[in-house]
């Protein structure tokens, strides 16, 4: 079951032997069509789901910060005033975000209290961003600051790319901090525009998780957004979003074939992401999957970040009667696919991909049926 504000409250009562004076949560997500557009300025289309990062939190007197971790069963200390990189894992995203709202003019105070999340990591489902806008809502509610999802989500997007390490696009930190309940977002990445987009009804969304893992800074994504920024000079274009189909036709063969198959996978996925939010506001549930089908073929055979696990994992959720489409999500090389189904078929079709998923890779895997919900938001104030 996911965690309530009732949970979070709890753990805090334990260990400070009082209640909150704020309860701030932030989602993690599921992108239904539109992967690796984002860091090319293109469109996207993601929900944030009902699993989500959550702090509860009282202001401190001194300009600290104190957060024990749940989850880790770790206490993590740092002064606002003398921010410092260091091995710390989890709370550099905390300490990331505070350097990036100090950077902004953002006049923060000091807070403590417990974080607590069921996100799960490093499973493409962006459980640092998430952690990046609940810290981002804990200091906007302690110091009173404006709650602008956009600014605040381009913050985050900095304190990943240049406090971690980790040269992410701003998808991530948008629908975490902007999401709306039973609406997916159409993001302009450029303009940082969004529009809900309805989901249909007797639709459901399940989570696939492979139960394998890569390492983000680590991986091939850093290398596939430099082959992008590469692509679009040669178009001489501000970036692939600006490369339309016939100029791409037209110039393409100048290309060596590796970067040529990297950026027709965003242009055609653009296209996707645009017709997919049109099929959805119709209530096109069937041409909604033929889409996402084709941007997981896309993913596996021209950006080349999928892998075995996930192809395994899609495979398993198309063969089952009740799914429409299915496609991984997040960056890639591992972690979560994602399947579009018959709502009233959703426990037949967990139960049956799982053992099917199991049976072909002999991984233990994990289903969640998810719904969209609220972004960043203060539960207690």
């Amino acid at each position: 079951m996911p965690i309530t504000s009732e949970d979070v409250a709890r753990h805090f009562a334990d260990r400070f032997a009082e209640q909150p004076r704020w309860i701030v949560r932030s989602p993690g997500r599921v992108n239904l069509i539109g992967e690796h557009t984002d860091y090319n300025d293109g469109f996207v289309l993601p929900f944030a789901i009902d699993r989500a990062i959550w702090i509860a939190l009282r202001p401190r007197a001194d300009r600290t910060v104190a957060v024990h971790s749940i989850d880790y069963d770790q206490q993590g200390v740092f002064p606002l005033d003398a921010l410092t990189h260091s091995k710390a894992g989890w709370l550099e995203y905390l300490k990331g975000t505070a350097w990036s709202l100090g950077e902004a003019g953002c006049k923060l105070t000091g807070w403590e209290g417990v974080l607590l999340g069921d996100v799960p990591l490093e499973a493409g489902l962006s459980s640092s961003a998430a952690l990046e806008m609940a810290t981002a809502r804990a200091f906007a509610v302690a110091g009173d600051l404006e709650w602008d999802p956009a600014g605040m989500a381009r913050l985050g997007q900095r304190a990943e790319n240049e406090w971690v390490g980790v040269n992410c696009g701003i998808m991530d930190q948008l629908i975490s901090a902007a999401g709306k309940a039973d609406h997916a977002l159409l993001i302009d990445c450029r303009s940082l525009e969004t529009q809900p987009v309805p989901f249909p009804p007797g639709v459901a969304v399940a989570v696939l998780d492979t139960g394998t893992r890569r390492g983000l800074v680590d991986s091939a994504y850093n290398e596939r957004r430099a082959q992008c920024e590469s692509a679009a000079d040669f178009f001489q274009v501000p970036a692939l979003r600006d490369v339309d189909p016939d100029l791409f036709q037209r110039l393409a063969q100048g290309l060596d074939d590796t970067t040529q198959r990297r950026a027709m996978h965003v242009i055609t996925e653009n296209d996707r992401t645009l017709q997919a939010a049109d099929a959805m506001r119709r209530g096109e549930v069937r041409a909604l999957g033929v889409l996402m089908n084709k941007s997981h073929e896309s993913l596996r055979d021209d950006y080349e970040v999928s892998s075995d696990a996930l192809n395994a994992m899609v495979e398993s959720a198309q063969a089952h009667k009740a799914c429409y489409g299915a496609r991984m999500t997040g960056a890639g090389f591992g972690g979560c696919a994602m399947a579009l189904i018959d709502a009233a078929a959703a426990e037949d079709f967990a139960e049956k991909t799982a053992a099917a998923y199991q049976e072909a890779t002999g991984n233990t895997p994990a289903v969640y049926v998810c719904r969209a919900t609220n972004g960043a938001e203060v539960v207690k104030r």
